[in-house]
């Protein structure tokens, strides 16, 4: 595993640092760069304050978006299993892994969430379980790069669907929904930073790259209708 560890590109090494804590839940170690190494297990949340977040709420507009983002997290996870499970003893294991953590992280976030917020889960997570890992380590046996492609499909997707809601929660009222506000951003620029990493482990040169990506994001597309409603 040092050996591995030694192989992690110095471009990301060099960005390592710390991020702003999240006022509720995410909390120490949150980012990627900011908490390597982090063990296994990834970091505990502190849990949300309950009372006063659903007085006044557009109570089917949040349920859709964290109903969506718990199943997405929970999707991310497995791919990153997947993907685990083929490449974790090559050189890019360690940096797959420390993705994974922080998607970790993320799913105990909008766990705590679907608590605090009453939001029942996707139907589909049972499918999500399945489908993520398959992607993950389908597109592990592609090799490092087709690992990374995938990397670089999802963040994107993900990324944009994270601003689209941002751009929701502004219009409703950005006061109200300050702490998911918070949230969502900085999820949001973890998962820039994982498609950034793809592409600085050149997911560009994987086989049929654009074919690639382009079929991953319309099954990105699919999910994230098919989990906001069902």
């Amino acid at each position: 595993m040092a050996a591995a560890a030694a192989a992690v590109g110095p471009a990301v090494r060099r960005s390592l640092g710390q991020r702003r804590p999240l006022p509720c839940g995410a909390g120490r170690g949150s980012g990627l760069r900011g908490r390597w190494p982090l063990p296994a297990g990834g970091v505990s949340l502190r849990p949300c304050s309950t009372r006063a977040t659903l007085e006044g709420i557009n109570k089917p507009v949040i349920d859709r978006i964290i109903r969506v983002d718990h199943a997405g997290e929970y999707g991310a996870n497995r791919i990153y299993a997947g993907q685990m499970a083929v490449l974790g003893r090559s050189s890019l294991g360690p940096i797959i892994q420390q993705m994974w953590n922080q998607e970790k992280d993320h799913l105990k976030k909008f766990n705590e969430l679907m608590v605090a917020y009453r939001v029942r889960p996707t139907v589909l997570l049972p499918f999500w379980n399945v489908a993520g890992f398959v992607l993950g380590a389908g597109s592990a046996l592609l090799g490092k790069k087709g690992a990374m492609a995938c990397t670089v499909a999802i963040e994107e997707s993900i990324s944009d669907h994270y601003n689209s809601q941002i751009r929701t929660l502004m219009e409703e009222d950005p006061e109200k929904y300050k702490e998911l506000l918070q949230i969502i951003k900085q999820f949001r620029d973890d998962e820039r930073e994982h498609h950034d990493i793809g592409l600085e482990h050149d997911a560009e040169m994987a086989p049929a790259y654009s074919v690639l990506k382009t079929a991953i994001q319309l099954g990105c597309k699919a999910a994230i209708f098919l989990s906001e409603r069902i």
